[in-house]
């Protein structure tokens, strides 16, 4: 918000519309009960104000590669820590495919740089996979002005 009588900087209109980020995974995730980083499907970006406001978007592909009964899970981590929330679908059969996703929405905290990234686990055993092409981050910041 602008004040009367405020003088406008081109850094503070910058901050009026929102900037977006885009990442797709690069390599394969065979999923085990151990969270891991889904390669590639990470987004570092800097914002300038404190309490910047994010959306993420995450789309997560899984297929199973052998017969399971176990659930596969995707997650969104902010500078390490994971968010509330996570992707989920299950399969049984190994010609098995479909997507899961889901929407994360809070704010950064502190200006500066900021990591999120992208993470896969399942429930018990082995048997699915992060199909990584097909796996998609999107995240948008709002700053304050």
């Amino acid at each position: 918000m602008f004040l009367s009588g405020e003088m406008l900087t081109a850094q503070r209109l910058n901050r009026l519309q929102p900037d977006s980020y885009n990442a797709v995974g690069t390599s394969n995730l065979a999923l085990s009960t151990s969270e891991a980083d889904i390669t590639g499907a990470s987004v570092t970006l800097t914002t300038e104000t404190p309490g910047a406001y994010y959306v993420v978007t995450a789309t997560f592909a899984f297929d199973i590669t052998s017969a399971t009964t176990a659930f596969a899970s995707g997650i969104c981590q902010l500078d390490g820590a994971s968010l509330i929330g996570n992707a989920r679908w299950s399969g049984e059969v190994t010609t098995d495919f479909g997507e899961a996703s889901f929407q994360w929405r809070g704010a950064v905290g502190a200006a500066g740089s900021h990591t999120f990234k992208l993470r896969g686990s399942m429930s018990s055993g082995t048997g699915i996979q992060v199909l990584a092409a097909f796996t998609t981050l999107a995240v948008t910041i709002y700053e304050d002005v």
